[in-house]
């Protein structure tokens, strides 16, 4: 009879199963990756996300800027601006297999929560192009304002929202109808959007202006409008850029550009808490999956810094390729 069924359990047994309990805790599914992307040198690099080693540097298309993950986790979606084209990086051999249209010069997009949609922010043309993935198709393209470059996505996929640089607008998009329901008006050359994790909130960075704008998602209206002080700083090189909201509700990093600095804000309040010195022209940045680690694309120092979240400090810089531009982490 086995040991279990006794009430005795032997000493070889017990040690057996806590190494298993223990090699449980240690598991690969705990590790992650993290990709880069370079705009300069038109490569994504690739790096350990415990030891921060870079695996490996992947050439892409010209130009890669804007990168989002695939549901499933299995490819990297990476809008290459010079080659007007979407790139679809396989994570498990870390080669591209696909090419899947756009219009002229996507620079971001955002992805619906089936997977099966892209939405894309074509800056040359003044258009979003609603992009099957499946089927590799476009399937509608819809006129936003000049130079739209942020894309966001509502957690219901209700709401598709982009930014228009040069308008100075955030536009709604009725996902069913792909017809623009409000336009708002934020900061000047607004760049980046996204929702609260509940989508009652869309937050809008705009560069110029240097100020987030906080957006009632339902009536439009901006709550909030968000500035940053900075005396050691030239107001002009204040430039709000990316955004990145912890689950939480509680925390607010805002990437700040040529200030060199990630904001630290109360989602609550609208108060700034800190500012975190980072690399130089500080531009997107992800979380880890456990969101205590935040990692920053650094377009002039050509490096990722790293912020303990719940430290609030950064703990290093991890040099990369040339004009890091977005960051994703991928399990």
């Amino acid at each position: 009879m086995p040991p279990a069924l006794t009430g005795i359990v032997a000493p070889s047994l017990l040690a057996a199963c806590l190494a298993l309990v223990l090699a449980g805790w240690a598991s690969p599914a705990l590790a992650f990756r993290i990709f880069v992307s370079n705009e300069k040198d038109n490569t994504i690099t690739v790096l350990d996300g415990t030891s921060l080693a870079i695996l490996q540097t992947v050439p892409v298309g010209a130009r890669p800027r804007g990168i989002v993950l695939s549901r499933d986790g299995r490819s990297l979606y990476i809008c290459t601006s010079d080659a007007d084209h979407i790139e679809v990086l396989d994570l498990a051999s870390l080669t591209v297999t696909r090419t899947l249209p756009s219009n002229p010069d996507p620079e971001y997009m955002a992805l619906s929560h089936d997977g099966r949609t892209l939405y894309v922010a074509n800056e040359d043309n003044s258009q979003v192009s609603v992009l099957d993935v499946n089927r590799g198709q476009i399937t509608s393209e819809i006129p936003v304002g000049v130079e739209p470059e942020g894309m966001a996505v509502s957690p219901d996929d209700r709401t598709a929202l982009c930014t228009s640089e040069t308008t100075s607008m955030a536009h709604f998009i009725d996902v069913a109808s792909h017809a623009v329901t409000a336009s708002v008006l934020v900061g000047t050359r607004p760049r980046f959007a996204v929702f609260t994790k509940d989508g009652a909130r869309v937050w809008v960075s705009s560069e110029v202006a240097g100020t987030v704008a906080v957006i009632d998602a339902r009536t439009h209206a901006v709550l909030h409008t968000i500035t940053f002080d900075l005396p050691e700083v030239p107001k002009n090189a204040i430039q709000a850029v990316g955004i990145n909201l912890t689950d939480d509700g509680r925390t607010a990093f805002v990437d700040l550009g040529p200030a060199n600095r990630v904001a630290v804000i109360d989602q609550a309040t609208f108060a700034v808490k800190k500012y975190l010195l980072v690399g130089q022209r500080v531009w997107h940045g992800d979380f880890s999956p456990d969101q205590k680690f935040l990692y920053t694309a650094n377009g002039i120092s050509n490096d990722m810094s790293v912020i303990d979240v719940d430290q609030l400090e950064v703990t290093q810089s991890v040099p990369v390729g040339q004009s890091p531009w977005g960051v994703v982490v991928a399990p």
